[in-house]
């Protein structure tokens, strides 16, 4: 995997229009902040020497370079899932990628059923922190060099960078939430016994990605802000159905938020 790694490094190294140390990862419904990018060089995954290609609908499935806020970033328009049937090894390999490339700062979306009776459909919910629920962990195996054989998960989502987005949201008028996001294998949706034993344990929100990603970000050591676009709820006195149409238009619709607080975090990041 890391020779695997390294030649897909090497590909796009050859090809990249410049050197960001920033990227991001865009969730269901929330490719359109690639809209927002300039100056785009753009690669699908399908072109790109050892990637996974994305199988979920609202996922463009493409790699871009360009700037945001006036700076070079990264962004993978579309992620990959353990629900599609691939390994945590494949799910986290644009990751190991990045790092390679010289990335060391992650910004990760996704959307995600809410728990937490505050929130409303179409809330911003900074993550906190998560609990994983994956069956498979995505650093199992030889440890790659990146990291400690036992990373220390106190602080994952950098505080800085949480707290620059807090500035960001007041200065802005725009609602900002926090909370603990749960990740889950899926692809089901959660009963409505589930989300309430997953808000009993501590989670505000949950979904089916993300988590993987920011362990093996965190191992590399760059630094993490996540943020869930509220796109259900469940778990309270009335069931509520959900499908993955609804959730990719209610993502859509907060899509304009998440650019504003990206774009002008990534502006006044160092």
């Amino acid at each position: 995997m890391y020779e695997k790694i390294q030649e897909t490094a090497s590909w796009l190294r050859e090809r990249m229009p410049a050197r960001p140390t920033t990227a991001i990862i865009l969730g269901t419904g929330l490719g359109q902040l690639a809209s927002e990018i300039t100056d785009t060089t753009e690669f699908p995954y399908k072109e790109i020497p050892n990637f996974p290609v994305s199988t979920v609908d609202g996922h463009a499935g493409k790699l871009i370079f360009g700037k945001l806020g006036g700076r070079d970033i990264m962004a993978m328009d579309g992620r990959f899932h353990y629900y599609e049937g691939y390994s945590m090894k494949e799910v986290t390999f644009p990751v190991r990628v990045m790092y390679e490339l010289g990335i060391n700062t992650l910004f990760v979306s996704n959307a995600a059923g809410g728990m937490n009776p505050s929130f409303k459909i179409g809330d911003l919910m900074i993550i906190d922190d998560h609990i994983n629920f994956f069956p498979e962990h995505p650093l199992h195996g030889k440890n790659f060099p990146t990291g400690p054989r036992f990373p220390d998960m106190h602080e994952v989502y950098d505080k800085q960078l949480r707290d620059l987005a807090d500035e960001i949201g007041r200065e802005k008028g725009i609602r900002l939430m926090h909370g603990v996001y749960v990740g889950v294998q899926g692809p089901t949706f959660e009963t409505p016994s589930e989300y309430r034993m997953y808000h009993l344990l501590g989670g505000s929100a949950v979904g089916m990605s993300t988590v993987p990603e920011v362990i093996v970000a965190h191992h590399c050591g760059m630094k993490v802000f996540g943020i869930s676009v509220i796109t259900d709820l469940g778990g309270f006195d009335v069931p509520v159905e959900v499908s993955h149409e609804e959730v990719q238009q209610a993502a859509n619709a907060s899509q304009p938020l998440m650019a504003e607080i990206f774009r002008e975090m990534i502006r006044r990041c160092n």
